[in-house]
């Protein structure tokens, strides 16, 4: 009963965030029969900016943040430990601090750019950088601050949407200046987001897999069974629909 009702949510997200853009895209028209001047459907287009990083955010904080795997019967089944788990541990710890170290920089460097011009956030150093993953790092050992860390993470994402939805309002163009410009390659800055999130919350479940309850105590994890491969498709189910809407609209 409560998978149905979890997919029946689910399913009702995923449509009305396919709706959402087409709705937009009347209040638009709507706005720009009067441009010049201040009306509801020019506030309302402004404000809906911000409903699909705020369903994003909702979501990833209900589902994607507080992972259960089962625990039951661990010595009857593969185990990883030893040098091997050190490995894993080092790679991912490292890898996902570094990825939300440099989206949070990110964000500072849009508000310096857009809204303090003349003032410039200057990169960290190797030295700074290591100093701020080791700081992240030791965030996610703890699991309140882990957990905490995550909500800054989806409060990020939300303050960059926003910012890239006053971009792509006032039709102000990014250049080189600007740390987020040809990540992964791409020129789309909404899709940057959404990527750098997805390799967030991916990070964020194996490590969170990883160091499940006493797994890093006992110095012993598990290895995937195929129940724990449904939270990356329903990561990626979700976010495929949030890369259509992102597509839709622009």
């Amino acid at each position: 009963m409560i998978i149905k009702n979890n997919t029946t949510k689910l399913l009702v997200t995923l449509s009305f965030i396919l709706i959402l853009p087409f709705v937009q895209k009347q209040w638009f028209n709507l706005y720009s029969l009067n441009i010049n001047d201040i009306s509801f459907y020019s506030i309302l287009y402004y404000l809906s900016g911000a409903i699909c990083p705020f369903l994003v955010y909702v979501n990833s904080l209900k589902n994607y943040t507080y992972y259960k795997f089962n625990k039951e019967k661990i010595h009857s089944i593969k185990i990883i430990k030893g040098k091997r788990l050190l490995f894993l541990v080092a790679i991912n710890l490292i890898f996902l601090s570094y990825l939300i170290a440099d989206y949070i920089y990110i964000n500072f460097d849009l508000i310096f750019n857009l809204f303090l011009e003349g003032v410039n956030v200057p990169k960290p150093d190797i030295l700074q950088l290591s100093f701020f993953i080791f700081l992240i790092s030791i965030s996610l050992i703890f699991k309140k601050s882990r957990f905490l860390l995550k909500k800054i993470i989806l409060v990020n994402f939300i303050l960059i949407s926003i910012y890239l939805w006053h971009l792509q309002i006032n039709n102000i163009s990014v250049d080189d200046q600007f740390h987020i410009y040809r990540y992964f390659g791409l020129n789309d800055l909404n899709l940057i987001n959404i990527f750098i999130l997805v390799a967030i919350e991916i990070s964020f479940y194996t490590w969170s897999f990883i160091s499940y309850k006493t797994n890093l105590s006992d110095w012993i994890v598990p290895k995937p069974q195929k129940g724990d491969v449904i939270p990356f498709l329903n990561i990626f189910i979700f976010y495929f629909f949030i890369i259509i809407y992102y597509s839709i609209l622009t």
